[in-house]
């Protein structure tokens, strides 16, 4: 083990998939976010992402069964990862490499949060997983679009021989001064 933690969570859950503990899992990670150093927006955003993978597990995965189990892991990433290539090393698609990661002790040390939710519920192919499309008016079937708006990057992958593993980044915004063109509404990175 490494004396800065970087080689491990620095927040590990564990809960049953029963709806009842869906409120405790989100502030407790909007509150690492926001000691990471996020703002409030990112953070109910981050919040928001966790509570409707969570609620997909249960719904989808476990088919409602509230004794499954679910593992939440949370670690922060390095100011270099800030925009998901800031070391050459990320690659859109791919998870965040160990490299990323940091030891996150200081809000400003961190450019990022890695969110990894893994489950013993049925597998699916990661290729199928996709939200409905906008355009189908009715209640629900929004989780993954939400999940995939709100977040930078979105990974679901099989785990092992039973269950899956999504991974999901957030990355801090930049401070833009205000009369620098990259701070209007509605635009974002390279846009």
């Amino acid at each position: 083990m490494s004396k800065d933690g970087c080689d491990r969570p620095h927040l590990k859950l564990e809960m049953l998939s029963n709806p009842l503990y869906l409120s405790g899992a989100r502030e407790l990670v909007s509150s690492v976010a926001r000691r990471l150093g996020f703002a409030d927006q990112a953070c109910s955003q981050i919040a928001l992402a966790l509570d409707e993978a969570l609620c997909n597990v249960i719904r989808h995965g476990y088919g409602r069964r509230p004794d499954g189990p679910i593992w939440v892991e949370v670690w922060p990433l390095c100011p270099a990862h800030a925009d998901g290539c800031g070391s050459g090393a990320c690659v859109a698609g791919e998870p965040t490499p160990p490299e990323a990661l940091c030891n996150g002790s200081a809000p400003e040390a961190v450019g990022g949060i890695r969110i990894v939710i893994e489950d013993e519920a049925r597998q699916v192919d990661p290729a199928t997983i996709k939200g409905r499309k906008l355009e189908e008016i009715r209640p629900g079937g929004l989780g993954v679009h939400i999940i995939r708006e709100v977040m930078n990057q979105v990974i679901y992958e099989k785990r092992g021989e039973s269950g899956m593993r999504l991974t999901m980044v957030k990355f801090k915004s930049p401070v833009v001064p205000a009369g620098d063109p990259a701070a209007q509404p509605g635009r974002s990175c390279g846009t």
